[in-house]
């Protein structure tokens, strides 16, 4: 599926808007909203390349950026956008290609696996977006998108009662075709991807480490 990256904002961007203005209607200290931002690595998996294109396996730099409202004390939604950027395997064609991605995910508070620890939470994620590839250098004119649906996993730790630290492995699933045809992928990617990132999560309402 090929969609214009104008057609996507515009089709995200009043999601994007109720988003923030639902969180206002947080009540009580479990009813947190916040504002996330990590940075990590990627790696893409070679099935998402035309036949002599590989990636390398571990690729820099990886960028999330997401609003997440705890609407229940176990359950929320987060939006959150995504900048991954791969380069090609030495001894491949040369090639470089930016993939964006925003997604629409539920959140659920697993901290039950954290249990050791009171400064310690986990929370698992999932849930469907729009990825946009855009090759760069001599294959400018390559670019696709196509819908996925990402899931994974986040440690966080507590730093204070506003601010936690860290670490999300994801991964991004693509529904995508193969190239039609076959040079419309040449230094493009139509694959799945994972990712490992390292952040902060800020308290914008409520208190992040409230008691039950």
């Amino acid at each position: 599926m090929t969609l214009s990256f104008k057609l996507n904002t515009t089709f995200w961007l009043p999601i994007f808007i109720f988003f923030i203005g639902f969180s206002s209607f947080s009540q009580g200290d479990t009813s947190t909203f916040k504002a996330q931002f990590a940075l990590g690595v990627n790696s893409p998996l070679s099935n998402g390349f035309v036949n002599d294109f590989e990636a390398n396996s571990i690729n820099f730099p990886t960028i999330n950026l997401g609003l997440q409202y705890m609407f229940k004390q176990r359950l929320g939604a987060k939006l959150d956008f995504g900048y991954n950027r791969f380069s090609n395997l030495d001894n491949t064609p040369e090639f470089k290609v930016n993939y964006a991605r925003i997604n629409v995910q539920l959140v659920y508070d697993a901290s039950i696996i954290t249990s050791f620890s009171n400064k310690m939470r986990a929370f698992a994620h999932a849930g469907p977006g729009f990825s946009m590839i855009k090759p760069l250098g001599n294959y400018r004119s390559n670019n696709t998108s196509f819908l996925n649906v990402m899931g994974g996993i986040e440690f966080h730790y507590g730093v204070s009662d506003k601010l936690s630290v860290f670490m999300d492995t994801s991964y991004i699933f693509g529904f995508s075709k193969d190239f039609n045809p076959v040079s419309a992928g040449f230094g493009s990617f139509n694959g799945d991807l994972l990712t490992i990132t390292f952040g902060a999560s800020i308290s914008l309402s409520g208190c992040y480490y409230c008691g039950d």
